[in-house]
């Protein structure tokens, strides 16, 4: 839960979620959108892999970048679940999967 925290904490990293859930993007692409250097795009991009809301993929000599819903969608309800009963609804209507309790 606290990598989904530290991804969300950073405002560029929130951009680059809100830009991958209309579509997958490349590195280059995302940095059109920004005013910083690539090199920065993809560090950001690694925190937010690391907590598992976005996935890459190899496109020829192209990497490009989706979005994870279910998975930012599921922590967060996880996460709401205490203290919201929409949330707790969610919650308790997923399917349960192996290792989950």
């Amino acid at each position: 839960m606290d990598k989904i925290f530290k991804a969300l904490a950073s405002e560029p990293r929130r951009r680059i979620l809100e830009y991958l859930a209309v579509e997958p993007m490349t590195v280059g692409e995302i940095a059109d959108n920004f005013e910083m250097a690539m090199p920065s795009i993809s560090r950001h991009l690694a925190v937010l892999k690391e907590a598992g809301v976005v996935r890459e993929q190899k496109r020829g000599q192209y990497v490009l970048y989706t979005l994870v819903g279910e998975a930012l969608t599921g922590q967060l309800y996880d996460f709401l679940a205490p203290f919201c009963a929409q949330a707790r609804g969610i919650v308790e209507a997923r399917p349960r999967r192996r290792g989950r309790d």
